[in-house]
């Protein structure tokens, strides 16, 4: 069974830091461009980061630039987002999604999500 898995998520201070962590199984994780996503409560799915499976690119949107570092792992099979500086509007399910290239319409492969509560 071909699957994403998200882990590292929990409840943090703000300007603390989390690091999330998206493992495949079932299939090549080094085939496919990683992105992640957040959905805060009452808003819509956002695509944050994304790392390309070809040159190793990186993108991120402008809320998270300087703050999270994507990264990925291929021997491990495991994508990386490195969450630092937390601010309580990055409150939000953090998925994980596998698709052909950064930006693809089409995404094959999704996590089940992980919380991510940033509260003092």
């Amino acid at each position: 069974q071909s699957q994403l898995v998200e882990s590292g998520g929990g409840l943090v201070q703000p300007g603390g830091s989390l690091r999330l962590s998206c493992a495949a199984s079932g299939f090549r994780l080094d085939s496919y461009s990683i992105g992640w996503f957040r959905q805060a409560p009452g808003k819509e799915r956002e695509g944050i980061s994304c790392i390309s499976s070809t040159d190793g690119m990186t993108y991120y949107i402008e809320p998270v630039k300087g703050r999270f570092i994507i990264s990925r792992d291929n021997a491990k099979s495991t994508v990386y987002l490195q969450m630092s500086s937390l601010k309580p509007e990055d409150t939000a399910v953090y998925y994980c999604a596998a698709a052909e290239e950064c930006g693809s319409d089409y995404i094959p492969y999704w996590g089940q999500g992980t919380q991510v509560t940033v509260s003092s």
